[in-house]
């Protein structure tokens, strides 16, 4: 994990312990977040990928910073990469972690 990537850990972790169902795991080279088992959140690259609604794909897409999450070469429906303008301040990066929980609560627990 670089740097930047443990910094970004350091600003979710304590958003995210306070969850009910809150986990970490390493995945990917990096940590991941989860809730109920469903991974929810984590750093990539100096950004912060989130997991929405495949159904609110082209939506989730189209919001402020959002970029399509593709590391294997393909875009991965139901998660956006939001870019590090997207969650520089705290309130912004508690926004995108909300609703990514928001929307991990309504997955069947792992």
């Amino acid at each position: 994990m670089n740097e930047v990537d443990e910094q970004l850990v350091a600003r979710i972790r304590p958003l995210m312990k306070r969850k009910k169902g809150y986990s970490e795991k390493k995945m990917f080279g990096g940590l991941c977040f989860f809730i109920a088992g469903n991974m929810t959140v984590g750093p990539w690259k100096g950004s912060l990928i989130v997991r929405l609604a495949k159904e609110d794909h082209a939506e989730n897409q189209r919001l402020p910073h959002a970029t399509p999450m593709d590391i294997t070469g393909k875009v991965m429906q139901g998660w956006v990469k939001v870019e590090p303008e997207g969650i520089e301040s705290d309130e912004q990066l508690k926004s995108w972690i909300d609703r990514a929980v928001k929307f991990a609560r309504t997955l069947p627990a792992k």
